[in-house]
């Protein structure tokens, strides 16, 4: 009765194990937009070769949309969904800091959003996880306020989302004011300053504008001639900033 018992449990800790290591595969190959060695995904698994291509085949008979072929790369096709059924004690964490540093410092939508993310990943965790994620001692104390307008952060978002041009109506550090056609194409939230990151028509070239120095803003019909995508690109590029911020 132990005997069977033993290989029982042996068997149970195997299914888990790779159920494991093949969620953390599909998330290995989320991080990646190019595509990644064989050897390279074998070696952060902790496992052999063939047990990867193993991997990437059951992947591929339950609908991941892997492309690739042994001694080339994978790469896992955009727009797959696979709802993550487990969290790390560090990415639950890493949730909740996330979520509360940007209650403390983003526009109201966002603040929201932020709350509505940590909800529905907790109606979703068994109960012990919940229970870490809702008691979470990483603590976000309130910043120092940027001054600036939410609908005008509001507005640059949504601009950003839909590759829109805007007219900007603004007030440098010398109280010059300006009119000026944009091309939004980032954020950046500092802890005293928000900063659009926009293609200045006027300019012709990269400028960053303070939001709380914004006097008026409104997006209009026209779409920018170039994705938004290439034009991040290039002022990181310009400006050597990398692609983790």
């Amino acid at each position: 009765m132990l005997y069977y018992c033993h290989n029982l449990a042996v068997v149970c800790s195997t299914i888990m194990s790779r159920t494991e290591r093949l969620f953390d595969l599909i998330q290995i190959l989320r991080r990646h937009r190019l595509s990644v060695s064989g050897k390279s995904l074998a070696e952060e698994l902790g496992i052999s070769l063939r047990t990867l291509y193993r991997d990437i085949v059951t992947l591929q008979s339950l609908g991941a949309p892997i492309a690739g072929e042994p001694g080339i790369g994978y790469v896992l096709k955009p727009g797959f969904i696979l709802p993550p059924l487990m969290f790390s004690d560090d990415e639950i964490e890493a949730m909740v800091l996330g979520a509360r540093w940007v209650a403390q410092r983003a526009d109201t939508q966002l603040k929201f959003a932020a709350q509505n993310v940590l909800a529905k990943i907790s109606a979703i965790l068994p109960n012990e996880l919940k229970c870490q994620l809702e008691t979470s001692g990483l603590l976000v104390p309130p910043g120092k306020c940027a001054e600036s307008k939410d609908m005008d952060l509001i507005l640059i978002r949504k601009a950003i989302r839909l590759e829109r041009k805007v007219e900007l109506n603004y007030q440098d550090l010398q109280n010059n004011h300006s009119t000026r056609i944009l091309w939004p194409i980032a954020i950046g939230f500092f802890d005293e300053v928000r900063l659009m990151v926009a293609w200045c028509e006027l300019r012709q070239d990269f400028r960053h504008f303070r939001a709380d120095r914004i006097l008026r803003l409104s997006i209009t019909d026209q779409k920018y001639p170039e994705r938004r995508q290439s034009l991040l690109k290039k002022w990181r590029t310009l400006h050597n900033i990398p692609q983790s911020y």
